[in-house]
């Protein structure tokens, strides 16, 4: 019964080591991909993108902000697509 317990005690500790471990990590999906394709596919789901030139910046920022919370999107995603769009200025 003692060695069924620890056997038991183990395994969950491990699930939560490899859960706790892989929590932190981007997925490759996400990490292979860069901001404009990240753009592409995220902005176009609900509404025309606009073009990268159209804000400033800071209008970018706020902008990228707002959409993060909207769209559920990571800090990963939301820093490549804001790179991406900043580069156009």
């Amino acid at each position: 019964m003692k060695t069924t317990k620890h056997i038991c005690i183990g395994v969950i500790v491990l699930i939560i080591g490899v859960i706790i471990g892989n929590g932190c990590k981007v997925p490759e999906s996400i990490a292979n991909k860069s901001g404009a394709q990240l753009w592409g596919e995220n902005c176009n789901r609900c509404h025309n993108a606009p073009d990268p030139k159209t804000y400033s910046d800071d209008q970018w920022d706020a902008a990228t902000e707002h959409m993060r919370q909207k769209a559920i999107l990571t800090n990963t995603e939301i820093n490549k697509i804001r790179v991406f769009l900043k580069s156009a200025n």
